[in-house]
């Protein structure tokens, strides 16, 4: 027969502290960059030391500004929500396709905005006025007071 595994607890708290002494890597692996400027690293995952996922975060182009703006791929690739990084290929034919709706938005917007419907309904000024409301003979306008004549 063959021998029992057994549970030595000193020896999986022996174990456990020699791996813990192990070097651990620090420095992230660049991985890329985005138009903005911004810098990508990861720092792989290894299960052997019980890290399921990877590390990854960005180096903002500007370090004093908290509200850097992401590029959708980058973003995804942040989350985990994709497995790669974006390539530049990718990234560039994105970049164009938002240039380009930004075109079609703006001759969209030159082209309606000229043409004005005259039979368009005015906008109305914020707030209630008293105008706006309709007046009924058998309901009161200001409470406890008698309509005006008119």
């Amino acid at each position: 027969m063959a021998n029992k595994p057994t549970r030595d607890v000193l020896g999986i708290i022996f174990q456990n502290f020699w791996k813990s002494l192990r070097p651990r890597q620090f420095r992230g692996n660049y991985i890329g960059e985005d138009y903005f400027g911004n810098k990508y690293y990861e720092i792989p995952a290894n299960p052997s030391i019980g890290k399921r996922k990877a590390s990854r975060w960005f180096e903002p182009a500007d370090k004093e500004a908290f509200d850097q703006e992401l590029t959708a791929e980058w973003e995804a690739w942040l989350r985990g929500r994709r497995e790669e990084p974006p390539t530049r290929e990718e990234l560039v034919k994105n970049l164009q396709i938002m240039e380009m709706k930004k075109r079609n938005a703006a001759e969209l917007e030159a082209t309606y905005s000229k043409q004005k419907d005259d039979k368009a309904i005015p906008k109305q000024v914020d707030g209630p006025t008293i105008g706006t409301y309709p007046k009924y003979k058998e309901y009161e306008f200001i409470p406890g007071r008698e309509p005006p004549e008119k």
